[in-house]
């Protein structure tokens, strides 16, 4: 997994427990029905909004019904009189469709809305609160499509498919009665002609919406992960020479994406004919039935326009059942999606024997011992061996992209080791719950979020109580006094969303700062000094170590800087040895005192030789 596949944090609590809805029965579950149960809907509201879309669509029956009449009647030139109630009725029913209509959609919204609102609140705290490895091991445009359009989709499965369900079941039981009051073959007739709409159109879509929505679910998530992160790393990319291939995936996916749109196309014309066939089949029917009876004295010719015209209205009901078979499908694609991470951040809620009322010393140490790390089982660096402890300061050192970042994660147990093992007070670290070891353990990624509010309260994410005071003190111990004095509001001024008003070594002063709020002893932080001038990193490594150090804290940084690390108790050399293929995992290639380094290996001698060079 590269640098721009992966899930950016803040501190990052380590370790990870949720129970996700009714977890117990994960399989054999329709997703759907599992993902709906998330939306917590007020059933009370949608049956109120069935209620209302019935009435609109009554509305539109009865004026149908009632301008058939009064039309068929009128060309008998009766009394005006005789027409009064009905002329008052067409202008009711024509007001009151709208009226009901703008109603329905009302209260259909705000279920779904409400809906959406819950499922997403679920979906985050159920993340947040489960194995962060089922959440670091997704690509970020993907993690954004599920919690984005993916809760949506399953949303919009109230409003298009289950309220328009319900409003046709109940419309068009009416209708038949309707008719059969005047004409029981009639209504038989149109019973068979809503089946034929109301069934064979909607399995014709849903037959078709199978393929065509699984292939559109992926396209789409393919969609959103390749443009987020063209967007984000396209300088990366376009210096390591993978932009174009990038753009090429991107076109690709939309080709893709506009067949899926095109094959979804011809299911809903077919769908639209059947309908359309339906209504000719009742109006045809209604005539052939009508006719006679009409001869035969037991219809009269006015109550056979009423006949004949009301299925033109009636078949509003199952011209929209076609689409919501579709939608049923594109939501459980989305529903899939959503519980397949939920599933997988979730964990059994019963706590191990070996850490149910643990008692935590004043030492707890994270040991990772001939540990491999890396993603969906593929490692990235191997033979890892490290001691986290109070007191103690451990640098990881090496070029992009060989695996320190991962190696802090799984030091933080927020992904698991591929082989190896991490242990927190000489028990697994994934046996305990995630608020113990979030006291224990913080990981500070190179990118964590700064949000869109004060400068206090994105400190405060590392602990809740910090005050102004403190915050301040916190900016100045890394450098930020004079950026502080020039805030118009001092720590309460409002960043902007994700600190795009700062500069990129503000930002990364800040997330320190951040990290040295936090209150748990073992701290691990990714690249600390990124974006800084030489110097102003250097200062600033050296100021992190010793402050952790006075404060008691175990500290182990990741760090492209050599020239800062003196003071640091020991240093591990990521790398690949040279006869390695350069898809070979990474390896520790050296490790000791800054001082042991530089007297006895020549590559860590030459890197800190360039980087002196470059100054």
């Amino acid at each position: 997994m590269s640098d721009l596949d992966q899930v950016p944090g803040e501190p990052v609590a380590a370790g990870s427990t949720a129970r996700v809805g009714a977890a117990d029965d994960r399989t054999g579950t329709d997703p759907l029905w599992r993902a709906v149960r998330l939306l917590d809907v007020s059933w009370g509201r949608a049956a109120k909004a069935i209620g209302l879309g019935s009435l609109a669509l009554a509305s539109s029956v009865g004026l149908a019904a009632v301008a058939a009449w009064l039309i068929a009647r009128a060309s008998q030139m009766p009394p005006v009189l005789q027409l009064s109630v009905a002329t008052v009725a067409v202008r009711a029913f024509g007001i009151s469709r709208g009226v009901f209509r703008y109603l329905e959609r009302l209260a259909s919204h705000d279920v779904a809305l409400r809906g959406m609102a819950s499922l997403r609140a679920n979906v985050y705290t159920s993340l947040a609160s489960g194995r962060t490895a089922a959440v670091a091991g997704v690509r970020r445009g993907d993690l954004l499509a599920r919690v984005g359009a993916d809760v949506d989709a399953v949303g919009d499965v109230v409003v298009r498919a289950i309220i328009p369900a319900g409003v046709a079941l109940v419309v068009s039981a009416g209708s038949v009665i309707l008719v059969g009051a005047f004409l029981p073959s009639a209504g038989l007739a149109l019973l068979a002609c809503l089946l034929l709409a109301g069934v064979l159109g909607p399995w014709l879509s849903a037959r078709a919406a199978r393929h065509t929505e699984e292939r559109g679910a992926a396209a789409r998530a393919e969609m959103t992960s390749t443009v987020l992160e063209t967007l984000e790393g396209a300088g990366p990319l376009t210096v390591s020479g993978r932009l174009a291939q990038r753009m090429d995936s991107l076109r690709r996916t939309d080709r893709e994406l506009a067949a899926v749109t095109d094959s979804g196309a011809r299911t809903s014309g077919t769908a639209a004919a059947v309908n359309n066939a339906a209504i000719g089949l009742a109006v045809l029917a209604a005539l052939l039935l009508g006719i006679p009876a009409v001869a035969a004295g037991t219809l009269t010719p006015v109550e056979l326009a009423v006949v004949v015209l009301t299925p033109l209205a009636v078949f509003e009901a199952a011209g929209v059942l076609p689409a919501a078979a579709v939608q049923m499908h594109r939501s459980r694609q989305a529903a899939r999606r959503i519980m397949e991470l939920l599933d997988a951040a979730a964990t059994d809620v019963s706590e191990p024997p070996s850490t149910r009322g643990h008692a935590w010393s004043d030492r707890s140490e994270v040991v990772v011992t001939r540990a491999a790390c890396g993603w969906d089982g593929r490692p990235a660096v191997t033979g890892v061996d490290l001691l986290v402890r109070p007191g103690r300061s451990v640098a990881v050192v090496g070029p992009s992209g060989v695996g320190k970042t991962t190696l802090l994660m799984t030091t933080a147990g927020l992904i698991p080791p591929v082989a190896g093992s991490v242990s927190l007070d000489d028990a697994p670290i994934a046996t305990f719950p995630p608020d113990d070891v979030a006291h224990q353990v913080v990981f500070v990624a190179e990118d964590g979020h700064v949000f869109d509010t004060t400068v206090l309260e994105n400190l405060r994410v590392a602990r809740g109580d910090v005050t102004p005071d403190e915050a301040s003190a916190a900016l100045v111990d890394v450098g930020l006094d004079e950026w502080l004095s020039g805030l118009p509001d001092g720590v309460e001024t409002t960043l902007g969303p994700d600190a795009t008003t700062i500069s990129g070594g503000e930002r990364r002063r800040l997330l320190v700062a951040r990290a040295l709020l936090a209150p748990a002893p073992l701290l691990l932080v990714d690249e600390p000094a990124e974006h800084l001038d030489p110097a102003t990193a250097d200062e600033l490594l050296t100021h992190l170590v010793a402050t952790s150090r006075t404060g008691g804290r175990g500290i182990v940084v990741a760090t492209h800087r050599l020239s800062a690390l003196a003071a640091v108790d020991e240093v591990l050399l990521l790398g690949r040895p040279a006869d390695a293929s350069p898809d070979a995992p990474a390896t520790v290639l050296a490790r000791g005192t800054h001082a042991e380094l530089l007297a006895h290996d020549e590559g860590y001698r030459w890197a800190l030789a360039q980087e002196t060079a470059s100054v």
